[in-house]
């Protein structure tokens, strides 16, 4: 152990004679003393170092020991020191009561007992360093649970991250496939929870390839990203949007009061989707046009099963472009199917 390392004992006496013989009696504990020949030294000692035990003498002219006991027992960063009181006076029970009210922990009576002080002194630097070392523990502690919180946090912005890779599309951000079906079985659950209607609308877009094969895939993936974002912009809040795959999207639309408001909502889709759109690809800006076809089926009006579901919205939308593109049509009713 380095001098560094060596605990500090202070040691508070007005009489000389008193610190020659105290450092002596000291000297086989393994500790740093410093001497304080008045009280006013000893608070400016304090100030500079942290001690592990004050040895103070009682009697001192200007500032006795119980003063200097008092100011440091009420300052926050001497109030834990240890203050054992030296002296010849004091040793009826009402003092030494009177001692500890002023924040001292033990007293050694005067002429000093070498056996005693030094086991008295041997108990409180054991005591010191064992905080110390709990201390230390607690501080490391501490520093690994902040970094343990680090390492948590960061697993968990990664498995985010991993998490919207695996369910939403590279290209326009919007959810994919995985994230589709997720999001249809939770609007099934809830819609039979609560009695309520949903839609599934299936698009696809008319003339994409043509788009494709005039101006490349560069232009194509920058349409397609235009489309994602006119779709999210013509949507309630509630309401979700993905691309299945290539140039086909699907909407799925909770919460519907009455099912013609999915109607109308596809007739809004294909008039802002029939818009021209302005696409910048290769410091070059491209105007083209495509449309939409739109098919859609109902929870629970048309079926009660979600595969079911979405083959009738994916017949619903073929119908559209046989008869024409751009255009939308809600499935058949039930009812109607089983007729014909």
């Amino acid at each position: 152990m380095t001098t560094a390392d060596l605990p500090k004992i202070l040691v508070v006496d007005d009489v000389r004679a008193n610190l020659v013989g105290m450092r002596r009696l000291l000297a086989p504990v393994k500790a740093e003393i410093y001497e304080a020949h008045s009280g006013n030294e000893a608070l400016a000692l304090c100030l500079d170092h942290r001690f592990a035990l004050i040895l103070l003498d009682v009697q001192m002219p200007d500032m006795d020991g119980f003063e200097v006991a008092s100011l440091l027992n009420n300052d926050p960063d001497t109030c834990d020191i240890p203050i054992v009181f030296v002296t010849a006076a004091y040793h009826d029970d009402i003092n030494r009561l009177k001692g500890y009210t002023f924040g001292a922990v033990d007293y050694i009576a005067k002429p000093i007992n070498d056996a005693v002080l030094l086991s008295k002194v041997t108990v409180f630097l054991d005591l010191h360093i064992s905080k110390l070392r709990l201390k230390g523990a607690l501080e490391e502690l501490e520093k690994r649970n902040r970094q343990l919180e680090i390492e948590i946090e960061e697993r968990r912005r990664v498995e985010k991250q991993i998490r919207h890779m695996a369910t939403h599309d590279a290209l326009t951000g919007l959810g994919n496939r995985i994230l589709f079906v997720e999001h249809l079985t939770r609007a099934r659950s809830q819609a039979q929870r609560h009695g309520r209607e949903f839609a599934l609308l299936y698009i696809d877009i008319d003339g994409f390839k043509q788009v494709n094969d005039r101006h490349g895939h560069g232009v194509g993936d920058k349409l397609l990203c235009a489309i994602a974002s006119r779709l999210r912009s013509n949507l309630r809040q509630e309401d979700f949007a993905v691309r299945l795959s290539g140039d086909e999207f699907a909407v799925i639309m909770v919460d519907l009061v009455e099912g013609d408001a999915a109607h109308a909502q596809g007739q809004r889709l294909c008039e802002a989707l029939r818009e021209p759109y302005v696409v910048s690809y290769n410091d070059q800006s491209y105007t083209v046009s495509v449309g939409a076809s739109i098919g859609i089926a109902l929870y629970p009006r048309h079926t009660t099963d979600e595969t079911e579901l979405i083959r009738l919205a994916d017949t619903a939308m073929y119908e559209v472009k046989q008869q024409g593109k751009d255009g939308v049509r809600v499935a058949a009713p039930r009812a109607a199917v089983e007729s014909a």
